[in-house]
């Protein structure tokens, strides 16, 4: 089978897309992946051996200038042409889109030649780009067992999870250290409330021997490093973790930002966790929020997200063990979820 696979814009679509992608080609059906440019060599390293890839032009409505958004239009439209001509000489068999702009030419060509679309959703909140392209598709596939924003047309919604990568599936339902170990990441980025909050909090805890991996912007490694030294904090600053599985592993709690991919993979791998939305980013507190509800964290908005509020609440944590064990339990959710798309799609 001919399988066309659309993602693009950020790795929080494309890491999903490359594991569909490798399981897909491991069954043996011809895979094609399109990207924008912005992710082009992200796919080009990622992408299973045997995979083609193709290129499109695309890049994010959501620009303030009316200029850029009438480009970016422009961009997607010539795009869609290009796949238009394209399908109708080399026709896939299914087309898998994982959202963002760059999924829509895809998702628009394969209407137009009537071939069966399947798009993924990593978020509770379903996003513009995706919500723009539903009227051409017929299954929706989620990471979370409930999404706001559905279009009430859409003809069938799969839960099928977020696909994770192989090594945070190997990590699922590990134990928790119970050893006093906090993660704080902020994604690639960091995130300038954790640096201002978070130092703070711990310092003013009851517990000093608690260890902290701290995930920041390269900037500000340095002076949190010194900050934790001169307070006699014993933690490990740094501005990128390699190995995120093992950074989550050897965790007893998680504080960070609520993009899908990082609430799917504690989720995965089940481990309690602080969340701090993004104010700007509707999707982020729909994530959080879905994940709060199972017992496993907190999702607490960033104008609250005060050093009074975290030292009370890491207290309270960290001096009951047994309250993380279960919080962890709580936050496990089995993911099958490459198996599950795959099996969706080749059907």
């Amino acid at each position: 089978m001919k399988i066309w696979i659309a993602t693009g814009g950020t790795g929080g679509h494309v890491y999903p897309a490359l594991s569909v992608a490798d399981e897909l080609v491991r069954r043996g059906h011809r895979v094609t992946i399109s990207c924008d440019g912005r992710v082009r060599d992200m796919v080009k390293r990622g992408r299973p051996t045997g995979a083609k890839m193709a290129h499109v032009w695309a890049s994010g409505v959501g620009a303030k200038s009316r200029i850029n958004q009438i480009i970016a239009l422009f961009k997607i439209g010539v795009s869609a042409v290009a796949l238009s001509l394209r399908f109708m000489l080399f026709r896939p068999d299914r087309v898998v889109a994982f959202g963002g702009y760059a999924s829509v030419p895809a998702v628009f060509a394969a209407h137009l030649w009537h071939i069966p679309t399947f798009l993924h959703e990593q978020n509770a909140a379903i996003g513009r780009a995706n919500r723009f392209a539903m009227r051409w598709v017929k299954t929706l596939m989620t990471s979370f067992p409930t999404v706001s924003g559905v279009p009430s047309n859409t003809t069938r919604v799969v839960y099928t999870g977020l696909p994770v990568r192989r090594e945070i599936l190997a990590c699922a339902g590990a134990p928790l250290p119970g050893t006093s170990r906090l993660l704080v990441t902020g994604g690639s980025l960091g995130a300038q409330i954790l640096d201002e909050v978070v130092p703070e909090s711990i310092v003013a805890m009851k517990n000093k021997k608690i260890f902290v991996t701290h995930q920041t912007r390269p900037e500000n490694v340095a002076r949190l490093q010194k900050f934790y030294a001169d307070n006699k904090i014993k933690a490990n600053v740094l501005s990128f973790i390699h190995d995120m599985a093992g950074a989550i592993v050897n965790s007893d709690l998680v504080i960070g930002r609520s993009g899908a991919s990082t609430v799917v993979e504690l989720q995965t791998i089940g481990r309690p966790a602080i969340f701090v939305p993004l104010g700007i980013n509707p999707d982020q507190a729909a994530n959080a929020a879905s994940f709060a509800k199972t017992g496993g964290g907190f999702a607490i908005e960033q104008s609250k997200f005060t050093s009074r509020w975290l030292t009370s609440t890491l207290n309270e944590l960290f001096e009951n063990q047994t309250r993380l064990d279960k919080m962890a339990k709580k936050a496990l959710v089995p993911n099958n979820a490459v198996n599950m798309i795959a099996d969706e799609v080749t059907k």
